[in-house]
């Protein structure tokens, strides 16, 4: 069920969040051995908070749609007394006795913490030191990172929503690769006090949901401006569900899924191609310049007392970190200048009010990333596997899009996914994990003491 439903149920006392909560663990713990997306359960939390939203629910006092709602947060977010990881066997044992600014907002909003869940290690992609995090459509494929644990638990259905991260396609890869609706918001739009840091000029904090309207309700809740993150601001999100979608101009890239054009031209939206046209040619360049260097600022102790020969991954953080230290001061400003000048640009061509295009072309996250746009990425279908077996399998190949849209226009990207969704299903479907093909088992899961209760609605 998505976030709204299931906050209707809480709103009308058909559950309660306690029960709601209990649920949503009990799923984790069944299938986290499957998956390996989770780094830390936050029971006694949970149930704490979810008490409380229960207990305000009884003396009238009701928060809003997360009232008591379970969600997730990526593992590189701190919350006091519980492990923040960051995916790394350095820091697995690190607590930070700090209240990240987007667990305070989604905390003042009623929502209940149940897990923490896997960042592959530093953010980097979705091996971590407890394993590597499984795609629930396809679990002989990983699901790309570093946003692991956010994508295969949404999902899976194992939380209705989560928070994760990018710098560099951290949200979108994984997002696309498990077959949820995500968000990249407008970079500042969220706070990231209490959040690892890679580049303070690419980190980004956003949703992973089942639907756009889920992303909507998510992002009004943690927006704004963070007294510790002098890069956030407190910009309007204007309503999305008040968007007069026909009176758009929708531009589609040569690598658009049709059928999302098609869908928003029956729907009135003035939908016309559109090419990306901006001079500058070193886009990728540019964008790991920033990213390896700001990261190498914030672990170069770490990497020069020898602690990166244990890292979980080598061709990974280590190599691309002993590059960075190669890189002259001179052509790290170049690179800031050369980018100054594609933001300029891309403002310029910007003429449509949102475009679409494939949400993992590398030059694009790049060129996203570095301008700051928000994008959403949109579930639009599934294809067979590659070489099934013989008796058929039910695992599937997911198919997305992206919707992007100029900074600070993220509710026209919400809406047109919110648009397209409604008259389409991809986003509803969910993974074949309790019931595979005859080839595709999965391990039993541990014993559960006490069985889940099943609720029919």
């Amino acid at each position: 069920m998505s976030v709204l439903e299931l906050g209707e149920l809480i709103k009308t006392k058909q559950i309660t969040s306690k029960e709601l909560t209990r649920i949503f663990l009990q799923r984790l713990k069944r299938y986290n051995h499957v998956l390996e997306a989770v780094v830390s359960y936050t029971e006694e939390l949970a149930y704490k908070q979810a008490k409380h939203a229960d207990e305000l629910l009884a003396r009238g006092v009701y928060l809003g749609p997360l009232h008591g709602i379970p969600y997730g947060l990526k593992d590189i977010i701190s919350v006091p007394h519980y492990k923040t990881t960051w995916g790394s066997k350095t820091f697995k044992d690190q607590v930070i006795d700090i209240e990240a600014w987007v667990y305070k907002r989604l905390k003042a909003a009623g929502a209940v913490l149940v897990a923490q869940l896997v960042a592959g290690s530093l953010a980097y992609d979705d091996i971590w030191y407890g394993g590597r995090t499984r795609n629930p459509w396809n679990i002989e494929e990983f699901t790309t990172g570093s946003s692991a644990g956010p994508a295969a638990c949404t999902s899976a259905g194992m939380v209705p929503f989560a928070i994760g991260s990018e710098t560099a396609g951290s949200i979108t890869y994984p997002a696309a690769r498990c077959g949820v609706t995500a968000l990249r918001p407008t970079f500042g739009s969220v706070g990231r006090t209490g959040v690892m840091s890679i580049s303070e000029s690419l980190d980004k904090l956003g949703p992973f949901c089942r639907s756009a309207t889920d992303c909507t309700v998510i992002l009004d809740t943690i927006r704004g401006r963070d007294p510790g993150d002098l890069s956030s601001r407190d910009s309007p999100l204007d309503d999305p569900f008040l968007v007069d979608i026909t009176k758009l101009t929708v531009g589609y890239l040569d690598d658009a899924e049709m059928e999302v054009v098609r869908v928003l031209a029956s729907k009135g939206v003035n939908v016309i191609p559109f090419n990306l046209n901006y001079t500058v040619d070193s886009v990728q360049g540019i964008l790991n310049f920033t990213m390896d260097v700001d990261m190498l600022s914030h672990f170069d102790k770490w990497q020069r007392s020898g602690q990166d020969d244990d890292y979980e991954a080598q061709d990974q953080w280590p190599i691309e970190l002993r590059r960075a230290r190669m890189i002259p001061a001179v052509d790290y400003v170049q690179a800031q200048r050369a980018r100054g000048k594609l933001i300029q640009e891309v403002r310029e061509i910007f003429t449509v009010d949102a475009f679409i295009g494939n949400a993992t072309d590398w030059e694009k996250v790049c060129m996203g990333n570095l301008v700051g746009l928000p994008l959403i990425v949109v579930p639009t279908g599934f294809k067979n596997i590659s070489n099934p077996p013989s008796s058929g399998s039910r695992r599937r190949t997911t198919i997305t899009t992206g919707i992007y849209a100029p900074p600070h226009h993220d509710h026209i990207a919400l809406a047109l996914a919110m648009a397209y969704q409604s008259v389409t299903d991809h986003h509803k479907q969910r993974p074949p994990i309790n019931n595979l093909g005859p080839n595709d088992s999965i391990p039993n899961p541990p014993t559960v003491t006490s069985p889940p209760r099943v609720l029919h609605f």
